[in-house]
């Protein structure tokens, strides 16, 4: 797999374009048979811009998902075959709306009722659904995410009350 690279763009003081930071992402995170690599997260939406950003926005120990309140994130992970020390993820739910697209290789999206397997080009919008990743292939797969907070309507709150939601 390579390296994810991040490029980040800024203004001058006259309000030209220009790259502001270039190079690998700061936050690589593995976990057993995943590695997740941190892109950009914004703690507002909408987003709050300047001539440049005001600091690095991920964190060495990033959460699975955002917190409560407004904001998102996007990361990269790249999930390790089984014959590479790869595992299922636990099923989980988030309180976020999350866009997965699959750049590399095939996962598994396990659902509650369901699995389905995906390949590169294919994208998941997963809406606060209790699901679970698996890579049941024989080669590494990476996906990007953009995680974007979300509140659950009345119904979906009775249907959920008591679960715990992954932070």
């Amino acid at each position: 797999m390579s390296t994810t690279r991040r490029l980040v763009t800024g203004h001058t003081p006259d309000g030209r374009s220009v790259v502001v930071a270039e190079g690998p992402v700061p936050h690589t995170r593995s976990l057993p048979g995943a590695k997740f690599h941190e892109v950009w997260s914004v703690d507002s939406a909408p987003a709050v811009l300047g001539l440049s950003p005001a600091g690095e926005p991920t964190s060495e120990s990033p959460r699975i998902a955002r917190g409560s309140g407004t904001g998102n994130l996007i990361r990269v992970i790249e999930f390790a075959p089984a014959s590479e020390g790869g595992r299922r993820s636990p099923m989980h739910r988030t309180r976020t709306l999350d866009y997965g697209i699959v750049l590399e290789g095939e996962i598994v999206l396990i659902l509650s009722d369901s699995e389905v397997l995906l390949r590169a080009g294919d994208v998941v919008i997963q809406r606060a659904t209790d699901h679970a990743w698996e890579n049941r292939s024989g080669r590494p797969a990476k996906m990007v995410f953009v995680l974007v907070d979300a509140e659950f309507d009345a119904e979906l709150s009775q249907l959920i009350e008591g679960e715990e939601l992954i932070p």
